[in-house]
């Protein structure tokens, strides 16, 4: 997130503080290191709606919004809550910014130490009429804020009123992150580029006898190459264990005659691409595998189209499910008029997820879907991932054999734009023919 510009937090607490209005205010906590074991730690991430606001990349602090707020006559609307500076820590553990740093480096109006918080907090609260803060994610800090609510109360006939209503912040702040900036999508775009790059070393990589976890580490070995670490667990099913959405041991020998799904993407400046190919080991698709594989290729395609400017966010799911549903037929894995299938949720036995979500900061990023009991129409600037699949797990009754142990998902992400869908992926081989192109090229 430090790659960002000032200028692009400044924007996101400018806008962020004419939501929530000069009566409001908003307390954004960053995350806290976590144990991994002991006295070890796994890697720092920071908390993504903190992050985004500030940009700010240590623990264990607290940014407030007090839109309007002045100090002495100079504005002081955005307080950040942070550590101390201390040389021996620093020793052990890194540098950090402390108030100072947060005020001249990150763009705080003021900072103070963390330890400050609890004993400003009346102040700050007092005569804001709506605080937006999200409840039950920092219960040590829900209590203190809680507890200073009171207090307020109590003696709110001496003095400023205490807030009356508590918002979870969610309701703006996601909104906003919903909709992309052009600086986000530059981002994102590099995510894509770079995570596509890795698909393709992948690919080149693969071939029997190789294990799931040696062509995995190609992959997040050129993502470290380029400062990324993975957006989330990677999945790389070979066989069988394509057919487990969330497969994650990534331990199995890759076998002669089967195919590879790889779920993966890397984060880029806290944002994550999110791409998943399905390949055969070998170099070449079987006549069973290709018909799968051409299958969802085409959902996905149709899908892709449907993003849109007005659509509804339901139809790539539509779709593609309806794609999906007259492939299945075709081929053999359900009998019926695709419709009544699909009314019948009958497809569901080998196309058990949703076709896409949002993108972002998070792989399955925030907004929501709907508005109003309606699915929301697609707007410029938002983020979807277009993933249909067919999962065929060995000795399904009723289905031919030459099927069985096929699973195959092609995901891309799409930006909606206001000519039409942008796909971000393309630098990573779809159809069959480029794909085994690719691979005819592995040393």
């Amino acid at each position: 997130m430090t790659g960002f510009a000032q200028k692009e937090f400044v924007a996101r607490r400018t806008q962020l503080m004419r939501l929530i209005g000069n009566d409001g205010i908003a307390i954004v906590p960053a995350a806290h290191e976590v144990v991994r074991s002991r006295d070890t730690h796994y890697r720092f991430r920071q908390d993504s709606d903190f992050a985004y606001l500030t940009g700010f990349p240590e623990p264990d602090a607290i940014a407030v919004l007090a839109p309007g707020r002045k100090d002495g006559g100079r504005k002081a609307e955005y307080l950040l809550f942070v550590r101390s500076r201390d040389p021996e820590r620093e020793i052990w553990d890194g540098r950090r910014a402390g108030p100072e740093g947060a005020v001249r480096d990150h763009g705080a109006h003021e900072a103070y130490p963390i330890e400050e918080f609890e004993a400003q907090l009346p102040a700050l609260l007092g005569g804001r009429t709506h605080l937006h803060y999200t409840l039950g994610e920092h219960p040590q800090l829900d209590t203190r804020i809680n507890a200073c609510v009171r207090e307020i109360r109590e003696v709110s006939r001496r003095g400023a009123a205490a807030p009356v209503a508590v918002t979870a912040l969610e309701t703006t702040l996601h909104e906003m992150r919903l909709h992309k900036s052009a600086a986000e999508l530059d981002v994102m775009a590099s995510a894509c580029a770079i995570s596509a790059e890795a698909h393709c070393i992948a690919m080149r990589t693969a071939r029997p006898g190789l294990y799931e976890w040696q062509v995995g580490a190609e992959l997040h070995h050129h993502l470290a190459r380029h400062d990324m670490e993975p957006g989330y667990g990677s999945i790389v099913g070979g066989g069988e264990n394509a057919c487990i959405l969330h497969y994650t041991e990534n331990d199995a020998e890759l076998r002669d005659g089967d195919l590879l799904l790889i779920d993966a993407g890397g984060e880029l400046r806290g944002y994550t691409a999110d791409i998943t190919r399905t390949f055969p080991v070998n170099g070449r698709f079987s006549a069973a595998q290709q018909a799968v594989y051409e299958v969802v290729l085409e959902a996905n395609r149709q899908a892709i189209r449907t993003l849109k400017p007005g659509t509804p966010s339901s139809r790539p799911h539509e779709v593609a499910t309806r794609v999906l549903t007259e492939g299945m037929v075709e081929l053999g894995l359900l009998k019926g008029k695709p419709a009544d299938l699909i009314r019948e949720g009958r497809h569901r036995q080998f196309y058990m997820h949703g076709t896409g979500h949002w993108l972002g900061m998070d792989v399955h990023d925030v907004g929501r879907y709907r508005l109003d009991g309606k699915p929301r129409p697609f707007e410029p600037g938002m983020v979807m991932t277009v993933e249909p699949g067919l999962y065929i797990p060995p000795g399904t009754r009723g289905v031919p054999q030459k099927y069985w142990g096929i699973g195959v998902r092609i995901e891309d992400d799409v930006v909606v734009t206001a000519d039409g869908p942008r796909v971000l992926t393309d630098g990573v081989p779809r159809t069959v023919r480029e794909i085994e192109a690719l691979m005819a090229g592995r040393a």
